[in-house]
């Protein structure tokens, strides 16, 4: 028989959130996950608010709300509170009840901001790594390390010279830039005047934008180690090194990488950490600082292999994740959610590697 349309809702729902989220949706297993990172974060989630006062946003749910911005790529905060106002599954993976109010956007992107002081996001970051290595899938011994460009939120008429007087002189929309030599020397971005103008090799264009910066274990692709640094033609080899010294590393281990990490320099400064160089060789138009001591044994050649695999790392966070054009402004709000979207691709890789449908 034909059903009836009501047009008065029910009154009340007996059913709780729990019960209307399937037992094998994904996101399951993600925030099990995120919770058992997040129970790592207590202490210092303490040191950041006071024992006073009238009570803030829960950075637990703050963080989770974040996650799910990442996730389904929702571009922006305004958008997440609206989800969360009418999103069921959101509101369950967030941690909000029924009935519970949703954030002013402002006063969240305020609270988010506290975040950002504490340096959460690598402490948020640290405790995936943690619930990794838990479960054993990490390698101490074979890594890789590679950058992409992150465009910056600043447009190409914002780089103007840095004398320059801005009281009579044309607005950038009339102004004339052609024949102008635009130099970072010289010239900066009144929107982000952290970002440069930098190009990735020749024949490419020249945009503003930072560098994200990667080292991967090979034994599963994890992240374990990230960073953002402003564009310059030397930044990826000198955040290798920074990376590797972060990490933990077998007194044995390799690092795969592109032929720009081909440099004597660079390559001497691995071996004085220990740590063998399993970088393509560069012999266009120079001499490869890698000889037949390296590339004669096999495992160089596992190595080139396996170096490719980083690059799921940047097509996941320019496809899914906010990376491919950051939405903040200054070195420091770009490597926050740089190195937060990197804790978000480890959730997604854990949790296929150990509830694979």
């Amino acid at each position: 028989m034909r059903g009836t349309d009501q047009d008065q809702s029910s009154m009340f729902s007996y059913v709780s959130p729990e019960s209307r989220i399937p037992s094998d949706h994904p996101l399951r297993a993600t925030r099990e996950m995120t919770n058992r990172a997040l129970s790592r974060l207590d202490q210092k989630f303490r040191t950041l608010y006071s024992p006073t006062g009238r009570p803030s946003v829960a950075p637990e749910q703050l963080l989770r709300a974040l996650l799910l911005q990442v996730l389904y790529s929702i571009r922006s905060e305004r958008m997440l509170m609206e989800q969360l106002e009418y999103n069921l599954l959101f509101r369950w993976f967030v941690g909000l009840e029924m009935d519970d109010r949703v954030w002013d956007v402002t006063v969240f992107t305020k609270n988010r901001d506290r975040l950002l002081g504490g340096e959460v996001a690598e402490a948020f970051f640290q405790a995936v790594l943690s619930e990794a290595r838990s479960e054993g899938l990490l390698s101490d011994e074979h890594f890789t390390v590679d950058g992409t460009m992150i465009e910056a939120w600043a447009g190409q008429k914002s780089f103007r010279p840095k004398d320059e007087d801005d009281g009579d002189g044309p607005r950038p929309s009339e102004r004339d830039f052609h024949g102008e030599r635009r130099k970072n020397d010289t010239h900066a971005s009144t929107t982000d005047p952290e970002a440069q103008l930098f190009r990735k090799g020749k024949g490419k264009e020249a945009r503003l934008c930072f560098m994200g910066h990667v080292l991967t274990e090979n034994r599963h692709g994890l992240v374990v180690a990230s960073e953002v640094t402003q564009a310059t033609g030397t930044a990826e080899r000198e955040a290798s090194i920074r990376m590797l010294k972060r990490v933990e590393r077998s007194p044995r281990s390799t690092l795969g990488g592109d032929k720009n990490y081909d440099t004597a320099a660079h390559v001497k400064e691995l071996r004085g950490l220990g740590v063998t160089p399993h970088v393509a060789q560069n012999n266009k138009n120079r001499k490869s600082a890698i000889d037949d001591r390296t590339t004669r044994h096999s495992g160089y050649a596992i190595s080139q292999i396996k170096r490719k695999c980083v690059e799921q790392v940047f097509g996941w966070g320019k496809d899914i994740g906010p990376t491919r054009k950051s939405k903040h402004r200054g070195v420091d709000r770009v490597d926050w959610m740089f190195r937060f979207t990197q804790a978000a691709y480890n959730l997604v890789r854990m949790r296929n590697l150990l509830c694979p449908t």
